[in-house]
């Protein structure tokens, strides 16, 4: 048994359960396993996933990639926090494979997080990689420990906003991102 496991067959006990019982044998073994793939994002180096998909084009529209599904673990509770996640920038002599995108998204959210950092980690990531002229993310998550527990407001979304470049300094081209990421 792993030392990640023994925690877990630990925590089960602290709870009052009994790790031996028929429906939790194999828990601490699923646990563990899950958590390592939640918080997957430490291990996964941006080089890798961007991998050469970075191509030269002429555009300088805006590239917009809407409702990214999002999944992340808060790191105040440890209880996910579930929504989607809307980029956008601006190339300036070359573009992203979109796969790619996605897959910045997943791996600053498969770490422990607060919205407002996660939303901050993939915007300057993506800045760094493309270069843009700008980049703006806006992420929309409905949070388990405000539906669970404490407050227990079931529909409750946290937006969170980052811009930069022209996005943050030209008042037309975020109106119009954020025009495009309107619910239809």
């Amino acid at each position: 048994m792993s030392s990640f496991e023994n925690l877990i067959t630990k925590l089960l006990e602290e709870m009052g359960e009994d790790p031996k019982r028929e429906g939790l044998v194999k828990t601490p073994k699923r646990a563990a396993e899950a958590l390592k793939f939640l918080t997957s994002g430490y291990q996964q180096d941006i080089a890798q996933i961007v991998n050469e998909a970075i191509f030269k084009s002429d555009i300088d529209e805006m590239v917009l990639l809407k409702n990214i599904e999002l999944y992340s673990t808060c790191e105040h509770h440890l209880l996910p926090f579930v929504g989607k996640c809307h980029i956008a920038y601006l190339p300036r002599g070359k573009v992203l494979g979109i796969s790619k995108i996605a897959r910045l998204v997943n791996v600053f959210a498969r770490r422990l997080q607060i919205q407002e950092n996660l939303t901050q980690e993939i915007a300057h990531c993506l800045q760094e990689v493309t270069e843009a002229a700008g980049v703006a993310i806006v992420i929309e998550a409905q949070h388990f420990c405000m539906m669970m527990r404490g407050v227990e407001k079931q529909h409750s979304i946290l937006n969170t906003s980052v811009m930069l470049g022209e996005f943050r300094h030209n008042p037309q081209t975020r109106a119009e991102f954020l025009n495009l990421i309107r619910p239809d």
